[in-house]
């Protein structure tokens, strides 16, 4: 499981996303979905262009 699935679920997409969202394209855990976008979010590689929704950062 890794940080780089997230991302290229979200760059897949195209579109920002929720986490469930996130968790469902890329086949992990929602937790572990949301515990790797908290370590992206501390290294900058995410960013949130409304509530609840994230994108990569380009």
């Amino acid at each position: 499981m890794s940080k780089d699935a997230v991302l290229n679920a979200m760059k897949k997409a195209g579109k920002p996303l929720k986490a469930g969202e996130i968790a469902e394209l890329s086949g992990l855990d929602k937790k572990e979905v949301e515990k790797l976008m908290n370590e992206l979010k501390k290294e900058e590689k995410i960013a949130s262009p409304k509530r609840c929704y994230w994108e990569p950062k380009a």
